[in-house]
């Protein structure tokens, strides 16, 4: 299984022109798709309705209706839709320039008659074996809540399946409570994602004890790339739940606030695990050099055995190599015979001697 990184997702350079003043809506990011979609889910304990819209303008009723209105944005490259809906609802200039530039570190900001909430939403692709990464954009108002995507496809349909079939109590509480579901989508999410790292980690933890390569090097780098990532969408959102759990805004009930414990609880666990995988993944670096020290080590030690041995038997075999006149063996019969023997002699009592230290 091999793990992809995105470049730039460490550093991620903003287009935005130098000069223009606070508040101006220009989108900052990739276009990811074509067109923008529209979708609303209005409901209440007795009725649900849901329809997929052509313009923003057909979900404005819902901003005074006494029912709880969801609506979401897919695609955040028409940016008059953006202001329309700032207009509308009526968002602060700073709050949608915030949602036009992606890449925002995961906030929350109460600003009275709104709550804003910036976070990151990771998806695993089993196919390419990535990680993906989108800015989620949330604003909580009395009665309604509006996300805003980059992109088509999220971690949201549990929840749009229990508001269409009435399942637990999503259809009986309010806005707040369904900020919170959407919230605790997304941090539950990072569980799976964790889950398929730690396989990861696992796999590669056996294959350095067995036999590291190059390869498994490469990926020991990707993998710590992709915790720095991780590391920094997950931090954040521990202040982030604790300031909606400390917040006076009458927009969260208290029935919510328990709930919000809860995901704060699922947070700091997401955290935690975060920080062990970053831990294991640098303690691999150390034991992928440790192994290759390990197996350079034992080809010197093979090397100097060997080399070892032949030492008295290369100086025997100078010695006898050497063309004067007058050698006292050089008219020995079995001189020859007898020179082998004691260079075999040698290297077999050499042999033993190292077969008892146990270096061979």
């Amino acid at each position: 299984m091999k793990m992809k990184l995105k470049k730039g997702r460490l550093v991620k350079r903003q287009a935005k022109r130098a000069g223009l003043p606070p508040g101006t809506l220009e989108y900052v990011g990739e276009k990811k798709i074509e067109k923008v979609q529209i979708r609303y889910i209005d409901y209440d304990a007795q009725k649900v309705q849901e329809k997929q819209v052509s313009n923003i303008e057909e979900c404005f009723p819902f901003k005074t209706t006494p029912t709880v209105t969801w609506i979401n944005i897919d695609g955040l490259h028409d940016v008059t839709i953006i202001e329309k809906i700032g207009k509308h609802f009526d968002l602060h200039p700073l709050t949608l320039e915030d949602i036009l530039h992606t890449g925002q570190r995961p906030k929350f900001e109460d600003l009275e008659s709104y709550i804003f909430v910036v976070l990151m939403m990771l998806r695993f692709d089993d196919e390419s074996q990535t990680i993906l990464s989108e800015q989620v954009s949330l604003v909580l108002g009395s009665n309604f809540v509006i996300s805003f995507q980059e992109n088509i496809g999220d971690v949201f349909e549990q929840i749009r399946d229990r508001i269409r079939n009435a399942k637990g109590r999503i259809r009986k509480m309010g806005a707040d409570y369904l900020m919170y579901a959407l919230l605790d989508a997304i941090v539950d999410n990072y569980f799976g994602i964790l889950e398929k790292l730690g396989d990861k980690i696992e796999s590669m933890e056996q294959e350095l004890v067995s036999d590291p390569t190059e390869k498994t090097l490469q990926q020991i780098h990707h993998l710590k790339r992709e915790m720095i990532f991780l590391r920094r969408s997950v931090w954040p959102l521990r202040e982030l739940i604790s300031g909606m759990e400390r917040s006076e805004s009458p927009l969260i009930k208290e029935t919510t606030d328990a709930y919000l414990r809860d995901l704060y609880d699922h947070t700091i666990q997401v955290i935690d695990t975060v920080e062990s995988f970053r831990d294991m993944v640098s303690g691999m670096l150390d034991t992928y050099l440790s192994s290759i020290s390990n197996r350079m080590n034992a080809v010197m030690k093979v090397l100097t055995i060997i080399a070892t041995i032949f030492i008295p038997l290369t100086f025997v075999a100078g010695i006898y190599g050497m063309n004067f006149e007058h050698m006292p063996e050089l008219k020995w019969r079995w001189g020859y015979a007898g020179v082998w023997l004691i260079m075999l002699g040698v290297a077999g009592v050499m042999v033993l001697y190292f077969r008892r230290k146990k270096w061979l």
